[in-house]
């Protein structure tokens, strides 16, 4: 290995594996539910020079599916050891994330349970072959006799051919609690039949009523000169950009030591990148669904969930993919393919000037790196895409698609009012209220680890003698100096913004150097703050949290999310109120959508948008994208002498 944050190779997880089985604590019963790279620790990657030795570990977490014990591990693959290890409480701390094998389980033990049949049955369901179970995550909700059992929540859905949309047939009124290491059902809780939707909705296949369209042209993105960016294992340079691509199973992509060219030297701005958490609360009430809230990284390992891309499907133009190599659930390697996508493209206008003084037409095309990977998690699909921009601006986008958690329909109330907690989306099927909330996760680096905090409001000035017109207005900056005072909501009445600066690094005017997160400020969570998830996922209350460094603070709600209670998030973190002006801080950034499903959401979803912005605020002396050379003029019959369409000469 060449770097301390090289992603773990298949060699890696094959010898891990080995090292845990030498040791005795591999039977035919262990799972392992987590294998990731052990990140050293910030000061240690920092102060690490090329050529300097590297000490490779890997955490593990063990199940036993046959008594529910879990057991965390590191190994030193350097080492050749099991160098710590511990058991894991699970009452006290939560349970490893669902495996793999355990969604296919629980439609074997339903069938087996008589009173699931029955269920089934009184819904005129004798087959099982023709339905399919979604084993979803129990969440924690101090329901008696369920602590420390390792539970999913089981809804159904009917599956009327090989090829058939199941999402299409919800089998409602009844929710199954399945016990999944004693194999058995906990709970079944049936309200009685309800109408099973019987219409098909097979998007998928090819419909003589939907021919496609013979309208569109090609589209051709081509780069004949082959891309502007280089990668060298996990680095990669674009314009004055350089990062280090990472991939885990929790969180899947994982950007490192972003920095910009300025000079001749990389100044750092982010050390460490990702979306640490994201969790689905539904707003349904009723005894059937009151639990359904979902973390998708805590609970499922997004990572583990990521597609396969493919050149003109996910992927446009000229195309870098890196593979992700994971573990399954024996710990042993696994390759996803082209889970990674890197390509860069065309974003419109950088900069554009018609002079009427001196003469001069200058315009420059924006540019913008992308990196990007796909999951698929049960019904929704989301994609998570990393810009830079020439001109210093980082933005996460994150893209939400795939097809909605369907419902049957009650119709309106008995008042005739309509019905509260979902909408009708196809005749007899609704869906769920419900929203999806991130939580990325800035280890912020502006020039150094020393950074501070500032919330930015915009401010009317009242008309008087220093305003006599008006028209003034400014703006207000408030320090954000200890964790309690940094636990912040939007607002875009103010146009809220917050400023991370660092104060022992100057610009050419003497400012502090700075980055200005830009957040969208849609709705945080929207459950009660007593609810259960309001406990569990305590990040979704707020859109800004700002820490202090901590290096086993790496996730909002803590290491073990599945079942865990709440007592280990970010707000408990708070609680020391350490300092953090001018001090080595993490900003966490919750934004998400609040979706009220629509017909137009039906059968598939239209991808939606959510995600942030960060851009340089004082970084920079100047435009640092002043250099862009002048585009070339291409379908152009009058493209200017040398192929310049917009030079900054005068005409």
């Amino acid at each position: 290995m060449n770097h301390p944050l090289d992603r773990l190779s298949r060699e890696e997880i094959a010898r891990n594996r080995e090292l845990i089985d030498d040791a005795g604590l591999v039977t035919a019963h262990t799972r392992f539910a987590l294998v990731a790279l052990h990140e050293p620790a910030k000061d240690d990657v920092l102060a690490w020079r090329a050529g300097d030795p590297v000490e490779r570990r890997v955490r593990s977490l063990l199940l036993d599916r046959a008594s529910g014990a879990v057991r965390e591990t590191v190994v030193s693959i350097t080492g050749g050891e099991v160098v710590a290890q511990r058991v894991v409480d699970v009452v006290e701390e939560g349970q490893p994330p669902i495996l793999l094998e355990e969604f296919a389980l629980v439609e074997e033990i339903l069938w087996k349970d008589p009173a699931w049949a029955a269920a089934m049955a009184r819904r005129g369901i004798e087959d099982p072959e023709r339905v399919r179970v979604s084993a979803l995550s129990a969440g924690c909700f101090d329901i008696p006799g369920e602590e420390g059992l390792r539970l999913v929540r089981c809804l159904a859905f009917l599956q009327k051919g090989p090829e058939d949309n199941i999402w299409a047939h919800p089998i409602d009124g009844v929710v199954a609690y399945v016990d999944l290491i004693a194999g058995r059902v906990h709970d079944l809780i049936d309200e009685g039949p309800v109408p099973i939707p019987e219409t098909s909705h097979d998007y998928h296949l090819d419909d003589p009523a939907r021919p496609p369209r013979t309208t569109q042209k090609p589209i051709v993105i081509t780069q004949p000169e082959g891309p502007s960016f280089t990668v060298d294992g996990d680095v990669v340079t674009w314009e004055k950009w350089r990062f280090r691509v990472g991939f885990n199973p929790v969180e899947g992509l994982t950007l490192h030591e972003i920095g910009f060219q300025d000079g001749e030297g990389i100044r750092p701005i982010v050390y460490r990148a990702s979306v640490a958490e994201m969790v689905v609360p539904y707003g349904d009430p009723g005894p059937i669904r009151f639990w359904q809230n979902y973390f998708d990284a805590g609970e499922y390992s997004l990572g583990k969930e990521a597609n396969s891309l493919t050149l003109g499907c996910d992927c446009l133009g000229e195309i870098h993919y890196l593979d992700a190599v994971l573990h399954d659930d024996d710990g042993n390697p696994r390759t996803i393919k082209n889970a990674i996508c890197m390509h860069e493209e065309d974003a419109g206008v950088l900069w554009k000037h018609t002079d009427g003084y001196n003469g001069s037409v200058s315009t420059r095309r924006q540019r913008r790196m992308v990196v990007s990977f796909f999951i698929t998690v049960g019904n929704y699909d989301y994609g998570f895409y990393w810009y830079l921009y020439l001109d210093g601006t980082i933005e996460l986008e994150c893209k939400a698609t795939g097809i909605v958690f369907a419902s049957a329909y009650p119709g309106p109330l008995p008042d005739g009012s309509e019905y509260p907690w979902a909408g009708e989306i196809a005749p007899g099927i609704g869906a769920p209220y419900h929203q999806h909330l991130f939580s990325a996760r800035l280890d912020m680096m502006v020039d150094g680890v020393a950074n501070a905090v500032d919330e930015i409001d915009v401010r009317r000035v009242p008309m008087g003698p220093r305003n006599p017109y008006g028209n003034g207005f400014t703006r207000q900056a408030t320090r954000l100096r200890t964790e309690s005072e940094a636990a912040r909501l939007a607002d875009g009445r103010v146009g809220r913004v917050w400023r991370i600066s660092n104060p022992g690094s100057r610009n050419a005017l003497g400012q502090p150097v700075s980055y200005t997160l830009h957040p969208e400020g849609l709705p945080t969570l929207l459950a009660d703050d007593e609810s259960s998830i309001a406990r569990r996922a305590a990040f979704t209350r707020k859109h800004l949290w700002v820490t202090a460094y901590a290096e086993d603070e790496r996730f909002p709600s803590g290491e073990f999310v599945n079942q865990n209670d709440g007592r280990t998030g970010i707000d408990t973190w708070i609680k020391a109120d350490r300092d953090i002006d001018g001090a080595d801080i993490v900003v966490w950034h919750t934004f998400g959508l609040t979706h009220f499903p629509r017909p137009e959401d039906w059968p598939i979803m239209p991808v939606d948008h959510t995600g942030f912005v960060l851009k340089p605020t004082g970084f920079f002396d100047a435009n640092p994208a002043l250099d862009t050379p002048a585009p070339r003029a291409a379908h152009a019959a009058d493209a200017a002498p040398g192929g310049s369409c917009c030079g900054s000469g005068a005409e």
